[in-house]
């Protein structure tokens, strides 16, 4: 029809980067226990690249600190 697949369509694209920012918010969640708020708004406004390094950062933070940074 229009040439492209459900995974590239920018409904796709968006649901894929709000779910990844929900998985990401949660963890943080987990292992820091309280997020600012102005954090999760950074957080949500982030691209998909910036949330995948994030994921990966997130495993050696310890503090709020570590986040802000």
């Amino acid at each position: 029809m229009l040439g492209i697949t459900l995974k590239e369509s920018r409904f796709y694209q968006d649901a894929k980067v709000e779910g990844e920012i929900s998985l990401i918010i949660r963890q943080l969640r987990r292992k820091l226990r309280k997020l600012p708020e102005t954090l999760i708004a950074k957080i949500e406004a982030l691209s998909l690249e910036q949330v995948n390094e994030l994921g990966e950062e997130l495993l050696d933070f310890c503090k709020v600190a570590d986040l802000e940074q």
